[in-house]
């Protein structure tokens, strides 16, 4: 429980409507953080304690900065569908694609360092990185110009390869235990949830600075 002398923990989210996001909102309530989801429609989350919306905009620096401002640390998810811009210069698409990631990645960098927030999880395709030789040669590209940015930046960031998600999963099916899942979730769930505490406990421990990791272990 916290007490008056409990530091808190403000994490910026961008992703929430995707079921990583639901998963990671789900855990990082759970350890009683606060978690500001950067979304289009403020009230596309159901209210609950710890949870707060706001508009973003995450290809533009500037948006970036201010959504951000006083957060601890940002955690973004650039393969989620959803996620919040209104630039002219982006076409609106589900998910955005290997340009756009690029774009977006800029931007929260320049955003991030002109609100001095340093710590960074950024969720993407970047197994392309461990063997880049059997993917798409494009994402490949995106994924190196990422992290060289990363790299020349100022901030303590952590890459994370993306899991798999699966649609329609919210934050209600990480929120409690559930015996009734419907059939074939219980392994996506599985792996959602070891990604989200992975990142919970990085965050924590203050580990894996300026490196890649994955939290999931290879389906059988």
């Amino acid at each position: 429980m916290k007490n008056a002398e409990t530091s808190v923990v403000k994490v910026a989210l961008y992703g929430a409507m995707s079921s990583l996001g639901s998963a990671l909102m789900a855990e990082l309530l759970r350890r009683q953080h606060e978690v500001i989801a950067i979304v289009d429609d403020l009230t596309a989350l159901a209210p609950r304690p710890g949870l707060r919306t706001k508009n973003g905009d995450l290809f533009e620096a500037e948006r970036v900065k201010q959504s951000v401002a006083g957060c601890s640390a940002v955690i973004c998810l650039l393969d989620a569908p959803g996620l919040p811009f209104s630039s002219e210069y982006v076409e609106k698409t589900n998910v955005p694609g290997p340009v756009e990631q690029v774009l977006a990645a800029d931007a929260l960098i320049d955003g991030m360092q002109a609100a001095g927030i340093a710590r960074l999880f950024l969720v993407g395709d970047f197994d392309v990185l461990d063997d880049p030789d059997t993917f798409d040669p494009l994402q490949r590209h995106a994924a190196e110009e990422i992290r060289e940015a990363l790299q020349s930046s100022s901030l303590k960031w952590t890459l994370v390869n993306a899991p798999r998600g699966v649609p329609g999963m919210t934050i209600e099916h990480f929120s409690q235990i559930s015996s009734t899942l419907e059939p074939g979730l219980a392994k996506p769930l599985e792996r959602l949830i070891r990604t989200a505490v992975g990142i919970a406990d990085e965050l924590h421990l203050n580990l894996h600075i300026g490196e890649h990791v994955n939290f999931v272990a290879t389906d059988s």
